[in-house]
């Protein structure tokens, strides 16, 4: 093998922990096609030139990942986000009580919920406040605390004590990514312990993700899931990732975004 080809492929591992926040041996053996030892080397000397922390089994980014803003995510996707919202959409019946939480995916869900007549809907942000706030046929609950200006989301103890006064029908979740074997990713460990909060709250549990989030992991805090959840996500999914979730049973929704 050559060395050109081996020095691409030692960047390119840099790039997946970069974007998948850790990497296992096993899956970049199977990605590039080497094997384990071959791409321990890599690894041992990525490490050695401080591209890469080594961990048990695999590789972990040195460098930041960046917090995309609200205002930076509402473009992204846009078709695929409308097409899960429109399906979490249905899933509601007139009457219940929607907890929504903030992100741009879940904001595309505004829309379709004022056509209903009778909902009471609890905010955990301001993504989809201008929307509904006009709306008088559904009941807005704002859940206070302490305002992340990047999301546009509440966090902290205000926001979490609310929440263990309330129960829900339905919650639908966002995510900065979400795994079969981790649950939801997030910034930081206090966002991750807000969003088990609510799912606990919630009798059916959606996790409202377009396909780029699957099977990613830009930070390293974890929202660990309930027994049952839904993941609704859209056909530019990896087949590969879903067959995960379908391994521990996880129920799938795949929808289809407008041409």
């Amino acid at each position: 093998m050559s060395r050109q080809h081996s020095a691409s492929r030692r960047d390119r591992i840099v790039e997946l922990a970069a974007s998948n926040g850790l990497t296992s041996v096993e899956e970049l053996s199977s990605t590039f096609g080497v094997t384990p030892s071959t791409i321990r080397r890599d690894l041992q000397l990525l490490t050695a030139q401080g591209k890469l922390a080594r961990t048990y089994g695999g590789a972990l980014s040195l460098e930041p990942h960046p917090e995309a803003s609200l205002r930076q995510r509402l473009g992204d996707e846009f078709e695929a986000k409308r097409a899960i919202a429109a399906w979490a959409a249905r899933q509601i019946v007139d009457g219940e009580s929607i907890l929504l939480d903030a992100g741009s995916t879940t904001a595309a869900l505004a829309e379709p919920l004022t056509t209903f007549r009778n909902l009471s809907v609890s905010l955990i942000g301001l993504t989809a406040l201008d929307v509904l706030a006009e709306c008088d046929t559904i009941e807005i609950v704002l859940l206070g605390g302490r305002l992340r200006p990047i999301s546009q989301s509440f966090i902290g103890p205000v926001t979490e004590v609310a929440l263990e006064r309330m129960s829900f029908d339905r919650a639908f979740m966002g995510a900065d990514g979400v795994r079969a074997d981790r649950g939801i990713n997030e910034k930081d460990l206090e966002q991750t312990r807000l969003k088990e909060l609510m799912m606990s709250r919630a009798t059916h549990v959606y996790v409202l993700a377009h396909g780029a989030k699957i099977g990613q992991a830009p930070f390293h805090a974890w929202a660990v899931m309930p027994p049952r959840w839904t993941l609704v996500t859209d056909t530019s999914a990896p087949e590969h990732e879903l067959d995960r979730f379908r391994e521990r049973n996880i129920e799938i929704v795949v929808v289809e975004p407008a041409a």
